[in-house]
């Protein structure tokens, strides 16, 4: 059995961060192993509180896995702070742990801060060139390109900005940009390649981005091209929200128990 590691935060709901990519990596036939690097008080309605975990712990926890449990493929989540970001870095380069996917997770779904005004700078500097993948919304996105993203053709130009900054792939999400389709662009440094599914019309999509990367992941992980990834997970997605099980009295988690 091929394994993934992700390194994020807790999602006390369950619908998002660690909970989450566990919950996606097992649907994907992948073992997951886990590195917490921040805890949240979080429901369906919103985020309560935030807890960063100290970052020799974190570090602890990366080495614990890689020295026995080597993954075949690792993503990371929130990471809270300049300081975190630092740490996995150095134990991603120390490690030679890869490929790498980063969500840069700065803001939850109910908009609450997940991480310090500082972090998306440290993510460009340290983690973004030891990227296989970037996969950030569009705000995101904006924030890591320094420029707006309000259409598709906003989202190929920023991809192609953040890969300037090292990765080897971007993949802007756009799924709250609007439309018939929810349609996410992916530019791998040569071409740009559009992933396009039905909309679909719900308040249940918390956790969405978070299992998009790990089931792209968990792909990886399998051995996949980045391409068939990242197309397996985009149709698997689609499943898990139409499917979503209507949780709680604000937004929802995604259907995790659909096999892909």
């Amino acid at each position: 059995m091929r394994i993934a590691l992700t390194i994020a935060g807790s999602d006390s709901g369950g619908g998002a961060g660690i909970q989450a990519d566990l919950k996606t990596f097992h649907r994907f036939g992948v073992f997951g192993t886990s590195a917490l690097t921040l805890v949240t008080a979080q429901n369906t309605i919103g985020v309560q509180a935030v807890h960063t975990l100290p970052v020799e712990v974190i570090a602890a926890q990366i080495d614990s896995v890689a020295s026995d449990l080597r993954p075949h493929a690792v993503k990371t989540g929130a990471l809270g702070t300049r300081a975190i970001v630092e740490a996995v870095a150095d134990a991603v380069e120390r490690l030679e742990l890869g490929p790498l996917v980063v969500d840069p997770v700065l803001i939850s779904k109910h908009g609450a801060a997940l991480a310090g005004p500082d972090v998306a700078e440290a993510l460009a500097a340290r983690l973004l060139p030891l990227a296989a993948l970037v996969t950030p919304n569009l705000h995101e996105a904006a924030a890591l390109a320094g420029r707006a993203v309000r259409s598709e053709a906003d989202m190929a130009e920023a991809a192609r900005a953040i890969a300037a900054r090292g990765p080897k792939a971007v993949l802007v999400k756009g799924g709250s940009l609007g439309g018939a389709e929810a349609v996410d662009v992916l530019f791998d440094g040569a071409e740009v390649r559009r992933f396009a599914g039905p909309r679909i019309e719900t308040r249940h999509t918390h956790g969405t981005g978070c299992t998009f990367s790990a089931a792209i992941t968990a792909g990886l992980a399998a051995g996949l091209p980045l391409t068939e990834a990242i197309g397996r997970a985009k149709a698997w997605i689609g499943k898990a929200i139409e499917a979503a099980p209507g949780l709680g009295a604000g937004t929802g988690p995604v259907n995790h128990d659909l096999r892909p």
